[in-house]
């Protein structure tokens, strides 16, 4: 069996303890050099037991093309989903899912409750820059031709994860369930009724029923708090794992570069 450790890339010498030498007088330290040297005797045990250092430096530590700032846009799309998650969960502790008190309870979070308009502004914001992000990404892959051989899959799985994004904004819209959202949402799903074969299966399945109704709201909210992000979890887990495992596309117009002769 092939000995994995000559392919991963070494440890940095910052996160490496430093032993003193014998007989020397050590230096004074000071409150940040103690925290550093508590955080690496930390991970030092912790790695010790679990033995996740090979693969933290296997996803970590790789090479990618210099001087583009485009491929922080991944990266930017999975942290504005982050930031949809934490605010998400903080705004379901205060919402009411229920036609009579969702408008309500979003009213009082907004305006009463302790940095709810933030943390609702910080939500409602961020779906837009998601979304922005999620095209963004998107068409710098489509331009880089990284869609081609032999990361096919992962432009599939890109385009599953847009398609979810889209799903998450829609069902969220109707959650403030007030006069824009609700005549909104009726439009947004007669509109996918017209679809062929599965249209009209789906308008009955995001009204709950043949009419908007009560469990309508409930259902959006499921389907918006639950479903899509599980599905977003799994799609990005998998989407990430390829990217590690084929690495980057470089532009087209990068040349490689030429060894220098010997």
């Amino acid at each position: 069996m092939p000995d994995l450790k000559k392919f991963l890339p070494p440890i940095p010498d910052s996160l490496k303890l430093q032993p003193r030498r014998a007989g020397t007088n050590p230096e004074p330290e000071t409150a940040l050099d103690n925290a550093q040297e508590a955080g690496k005797h930390a991970a030092g045990w912790i790695d010790e037991r679990l033995q996740l250092s090979g693969a933290v430096r296997w996803a970590l530590f790789r090479k990618v093309p210099r001087h583009d700032w485009t491929y922080t846009l991944g990266f930017s799309v999975m942290f504005a989903f982050l930031s949809q998650a934490v605010t998400g969960v903080f705004l379901a502790t205060a919402y009411d899912p229920s036609t009579t008190n969702a408008y309500e309870s979003i009213r009082q979070m907004t305006n009463e409750a302790f940095l709810g308009q933030f943390l609702r502004g910080m939500h409602r914001w961020g779906s837009t820059v998601m979304v922005i992000l999620v095209f963004l990404h998107m068409a710098q892959t489509f331009f880089y031709g990284a869609y081609k051989y032999p990361r096919e899959l992962n432009w599939v799985i890109g385009v599953v994860l847009l398609v979810l994004t889209m799903a998450m904004s829609f069902t969220g819209y109707l959650l403030p369930f007030d006069q824009r959202s609700y005549w909104a949402t009726i439009v947004g799903v007669n509109i996918n009724g017209t679809g062929p074969i599965v249209g009209p299966y789906l308008s009955d399945f995001l009204r709950a029923g043949p009419e908007f109704g009560a469990t309508t709201l409930s259902r959006f909210y499921a389907i918006h708090m639950l479903l899509v992000p599980g599905a977003i979890g799994a799609m990005v887990g998998a989407h990430l794992w390829l990217v590690m495992r084929l690495g980057t596309t470089s532009p087209p117009w990068n040349k490689p570069r030429k060894k220098a002769d010997a």
